[in-house]
């Protein structure tokens, strides 16, 4: 009789505790589809010129690959949460999705800092090289070959997935193991996400160091005509600055939700450590990175920054004579790729050393509205 009370308990507490935890994913499922949808068609709308761009298709590659995870992931967590039991190869399959999309966001948003530092700071390069919508299409293919790949062996059954408790609701690999196979694929996996995070933060740490060193030139350079200066302004307050700060933020939402999982991943591993809730608290940091990463796009990229270099240029050309007021409009760079507004902004300040001096001339009109770089 008291056995049976207990049993009765035991399920009533496990109903009430489903009903309570239930919620939780089914909303992060819902938000997270929502707002990748929303990211991607408000990307869709971009200048036909900025989505040749090299930069804007890894941006559309990370927002497919967030709302791929979030569609293939999350319905497996509640399927669990409703059944309270693994079927067949699940496990093994919800390992690999975990380990993919984890790597894969890392290795795109480290694509996309890889590709500013090189467009700010070797502009020559970038434009012999010709990265453009096309090679960031490769490297997107890229990552996703390589990463199935390296992703695979828990799916293949090489590296075994276990149920992580405490309730059992996600599966990953056996991160405390002690079998040689299984301990080399734990630090391997560990590795490489460490590596692909400090060459993020290296390139964007770089890269701010870049457009400081310009902006302090610009002010040490003498320079004959003010309207040269605004124009450069323009410039920097324009597609340089947005592109900053898009990439700075989401660098930041996909490093601190990954690096938890990855820091579990040694710690797991070195000390053979039971904290079960640091785990759990890993894997949520790490899924609800493809929930925030496409209200980066969406705010940034659209609302916010519009509204604020339209009131920018609203206010300079309220203050400024006509005369003075300087050319290309932030509009018209808005819709000019950033690799050329990168060159064109150099070559104005003269910051960079030119490859091929004989046949390269720099040609500045007086008033500042049309200054460009005509390369014979």
């Amino acid at each position: 009789m008291g056995d049976k009370q207990n049993t009765t308990s035991d399920l009533n507490d496990g109903h009430s505790s489903l009903e309570a935890v239930l919620p939780i994913p089914v909303f992060m499922f819902v938000v997270g589809v929502v707002g990748n949808i929303t990211a991607i068609v408000v990307l869709s709308k971009t200048k036909r010129e900025r989505k040749e761009s090299a930069f804007y298709t890894l941006v559309c590659g990370l927002a497919v690959t967030d709302l791929l995870g979030t569609c293939l992931a999350s319905p497996i967590t509640i399927a669990t949460y409703l059944a309270q039991r693994w079927s067949g190869t699940l496990c093994e399959f919800h390992s690999f999705l975990l380990l993919f999309f984890g790597v894969a966001g890392l290795s795109i948003i480290c694509a996309m800092s890889a590709e500013r530092y090189l467009a700010i700071s070797y502009p020559y390069a970038y434009k012999r090289w010709a990265v453009d919508q096309n090679v960031a299409r490769w490297c997107l293919f890229a990552i996703y070959v390589g990463n199935v790949l390296f992703c695979s062996p828990p799916l293949l059954g090489f590296i075994k997935s276990v149920h992580q408790v405490p309730n059992y609701t996600w599966c990953f690999i056996d991160w405390r193991s002690e079998n040689p196979l299984q301990v080399s694929y734990t630090y391997l996996y560990a590795g490489v996400s460490t590596l692909l995070i400090l060459v993020t933060v290296v390139c964007n740490v770089a890269l701010c160091w870049t457009l400081f060193t310009m902006r302090r030139k610009t002010r040490k350079r003498l320079v004959p005509k003010a309207s040269i200066k605004a124009h450069w302004k323009e410039l920097s307050s324009g597609a340089e600055i947005q592109m900053m700060v898009v990439l700075i933020v989401t660098s930041l939402v996909v490093l601190v939700c990954s690096t938890p999982l990855v820091v579990r991943l040694f710690a797991n591993q070195i000390w053979l450590e039971l904290d079960w809730d640091a785990d759990l608290e890993a894997i949520r940091f790490a899924s609800v990175n493809p929930i925030l990463d496409p209200w980066v796009y969406i705010l940034l990229r659209r609302s916010v920054f519009h509204k604020l270099l339209c009131l920018t240029k609203g206010r300079r050309n309220s203050i400024l004579p006509v005369s003075d007021r300087p050319q290309p409009t932030v509009q018209c760079l808005l819709e000019k790729s950033c690799a050329t507004s990168f060159v064109l902004a150099k070559d104005l300040l003269g910051s960079v050393d030119f490859e091929n001096p004989p046949s390269t001339t720099s040609a500045v009109s007086p008033r500042g509205g049309k200054g460009a770089t005509q390369i014979h």
